[in-house]
């Protein structure tokens, strides 16, 4: 069984191994120790002063990283956690996004921002967010998040290859499940992959009463809910997990689905799942039989308390409830 952050941990192994002109950045990445979650242990070991440790500035570790980029590198930047990523909005926003265009000529900026994102783990109000909603929507600038059904390997090398800076988002919690393979997750489901896109579904289920959208950070509360749904309510859900959050990827069989539910632990109001719902909207309309059901976290921050942690972020059962009250 392979985790998901040990598998981040080999594609970053054999992405460095590959390319020469690649460079890692970020706060204590270097050993022994490794970065905060172990993704980054043993680079700098085998690679040298290609793999740096850098000062407490997010700001200046994302400039340098897009410098580099510009310059004809490729660079993958290591925000410790994802709240810090707002000390690099300017960088990313006015400097490394607009790059790509502003001087004439289309400019290739070839840099990652990795972000360990997302609560359930106790560590507070600023060490516990899920921030894709505020870099929706900036051109020149594209969003991932790391799934359990998707190689690591071939999303950096997606990444790269469009040209344009790129956050991509991994969930803290996710860091300690296992990757899935084969096409099989339990008992129950199963899953394929449509490009950017997980499909996890029941075999011999053409119509499912739900299709859940959601990031890969809540794959296994979806799951959960799925679960319950078929076996306490008899309710059968297809879920679609997106690697590309923006720009949105095709999700596909979506016209069979008699409700559309999104997911997402971010905070509520003006959120990824709003701008889901509005993409799908002129797609689905003559076929929805009820508005698109959007579930985020709550307008709060977010407790270190795991009881009140729990009331804030969205849980298993929420998803549950919020389906079943939508099909009644």
């Amino acid at each position: 069984m392979t985790r998901v952050s040990e598998h981040l941990n080999r594609a970053l192994h054999d992405l460095m191994e590959a390319d020469p002109h690649l460079h890692i950045l970020g706060e204590d990445i270097s050993d022994p120790y490794g970065g905060a979650f172990k993704v980054t242990k043993g680079l700098s070991t085998r690679f040298g002063t290609r793999v740096r440790s850098t000062p407490l500035s997010e700001g200046a570790i994302t400039g340098v990283g897009a410098g580099l980029a510009l310059a004809g590198d490729r660079a993958i930047v290591e925000i410790m956690f994802a709240d810090f990523v707002a000390l690099s909005f300017d960088q990313l926003v006015n400097f490394a996004a607009k790059s790509t265009s502003m001087y004439g000529r289309p400019v290739p900026i070839p840099l990652v921002v990795r972000c360990p994102s997302g609560g359930n783990r106790g560590y507070g109000p600023t060490h516990s967010q899920s921030p894709q909603k505020h870099f929706i929507g900036v051109p020149g600038l594209a969003l991932f998040e790391m799934t359990p059904f998707h190689d690591a390997g071939e999303l950096f090398t997606r990444m790269f290859a469009l040209g344009r800076p790129c956050l991509f988002f991994e969930d803290k919690v996710l860091y300690t499940r296992r990757m899935y393979s084969g096409g099989v997750v339990d008992d129950l489901f199963r899953y394929e992959l449509d490009g950017d896109v997980a499909r996890v579904f029941l075999d011999g289920v053409t119509e499912p009463d739900c299709t859940l959208i959601a990031p890969g950070g809540m794959t296994h509360r979806a799951l959960s809910a799925m679960r319950a749904l078929l076996l306490e309510q008899d309710l059968a859900c297809e879920l679609l997990v997106p690697a590309r959050l923006h720009p949105l990827p095709e999700l596909p069989g979506l016209e069979r689905a008699r409700h559309v539910c999104v997911v997402e632990d971010g905070s509520e109001g003006g959120t990824w799942g709003a701008e889901v719902a509005r993409l799908l909207y002129p797609r689905l309309w003559s076929g929805l039989r009820r508005p698109i059901s959007l579930i985020s976290a709550a307008d709060s921050v977010i407790p270190a308390a795991p009881h009140l942690e729990r009331e804030v972020l969205v849980q298993a059962g929420r998803i549950q409830q919020t389906i079943m009250e939508a099909l009644s």
